[in-house]
């Protein structure tokens, strides 16, 4: 029997109730036919409009707090990927054929996340029931007074406790990401001894309470004048994600040390990897520096390109051993390896998606901006360079990824 084909367009539209799509940056990408008709502005009027640029704040209410207890759903929305649910609200609306009226508006919002495959918020789901009637029945012509009251309490009394709920689960939350944010700090380590060359090393946790997420990086001597160098990021968020973490970095760092290039390591990590809950996907790349022969060999499963730049500027991507991420493949095949020479004085930089991943631009965007940073700074030292490259590519609200970079001056 074939499956009906389904006009998801068509049903937004025909939703019951008020429900607006915004983007995190708290713009209307859609509204439904009910939100338009109740809310008293076209659809023109509000794809493409900052939310509060739409509706502002009555001006005339010294008291109104509608914007910023919706800025502040919103905004968690984006920072935890969970849904939150706003207590009773008082939002006015201005008249749009009236200007300079406003009108009198109740409000019961919840706002709900949409997230892409690597569980990022791609767009907030702002559903609203309009109880403006309601509170208006209590004493109004005609109005039965007393069942109105019974409702207005019992909705009051439901949106206390939701607002409860909310406040626990918010701190519930941030006891995990401390929980999880301290498990990571012991787990990553300072550079290593890297004799006469310089190295830097930076972790900046994503924004909000549960997007702690699996971000790591090592540094690992090897026998001779050789440096191993990691950099891995597992899927998820929280203390599992932390967790995995730590499993899978210490795996990779006893495998470095007795396996003869990176391809080896991230085959054994590969095969590891497939015992460790929540860590299918991740992604990791791992470089073996020698200073003796100049070279690096290196190899990737699904992580950004290390970047070498030389001392003339010029910015090579090392992609030329790229691979799935781990457990991607449902048989275990060897992965790919390749080796690059370096002149005296490059830089080695690695990184996670944190660093150059942003949702409104192409990857190549970051990857652009990234080689730009690393060419106008390629002279400072690597912990200059370092922060040098976190104030130019994470934004300066903080970044809703996990931010890890090692600079290695070669």
């Amino acid at each position: 029997m074939r499956e009906p084909r389904i006009d998801y367009a068509a049903v937004f539209q025909a939703l019951p109730g008020m429900v607006a799509l915004l983007t995190p940056e708290l713009v209307y990408a859609d509204a439904n036919e009910d939100f338009q008709r109740l809310a008293g502005r076209t659809r023109e009027q509000l794809v493409g409009r900052y939310i509060f640029d739409v509706f502002p704040e009555n001006p005339n209410d010294p008291a109104a707090a509608g914007r910023r207890e919706t800025q502040a759903s919103m905004l968690r929305v984006v920072a935890t990927g969970e849904r939150d649910t706003m207590a009773l609200l008082r939002y006015d609306i201005e008249d749009p054929e009236r200007p300079g009226r406003w009108e009198e508006h109740y409000w019961s919002p919840v706002n709900a996340p949409v997230l892409d495959a690597e569980g990022r918020v791609v767009l907030i789901v702002h559903r609203v029931e309009e109880i403006t009637e309601l509170m208006r029945a209590r004493g109004g012509p005609g109005g039965d007074t007393d069942r109105a009251r019974v409702l207005e309490a019992e909705l009051y009394t439901r949106a206390r406790e939701l607002q409860e709920v909310n406040d626990r689960l918010r701190k519930a939350h941030a006891r995990d990401r401390e929980v999880a944010l301290a498990l990571q700090a012991a787990m990553l380590p300072s550079p290593g001894p890297t004799g006469r060359h310089g190295a830097a090393v930076r972790y900046r946790p994503a924004v909000g309470a549960l997007n702690v997420c699996g971000d790591w990086y090592d540094l690992v001597d090897l026998p001779g004048e050789s440096l191993a160098v990691a950099v891995g990021d597992v899927v998820g968020h929280g203390l599992a994600a932390a967790c995995a973490m730590g499993q899978l970095r210490s795996a990779l760092s006893a495998a470095c040390r007795v396996t003869d290039g990176p391809a080896e390591a991230l085959e054994a990590l590969g095969l590891y990897a497939r015992s460790v809950e929540g860590a299918e996907s991740t992604t990791v790349v791992t470089t073996f520096i020698d200073w003796d022969d100049h070279t690096i060999t290196y190899s990737c499963a699904g992580h950004p390109p290390p970047v070498l730049v030389h001392p003339d500027g010029t910015a090579a991507f090392l992609d030329q051993a790229t691979d799935p991420p781990l457990s991607a493949r449902p048989e275990h095949l060897p992965r790919p390896q390749a080796q690059t020479p370096f002149t005296e004085g490059a830089t080695l930089v690695m990184y996670t998606d944190g660093l150059i991943e942003r949702r409104t631009e192409d990857i190549d965007t970051g990857l652009a901006r990234l080689t730009e940073s690393l060419t106008r700074h390629r002279h400072a030292d690597p912990e200059i360079l370092a922060d040098a490259l976190l104030a130019d590519l994470l934004p300066p609200a903080g970044n809703t990824d996990d931010t890890a970079l090692v600079v290695i001056r070669l």
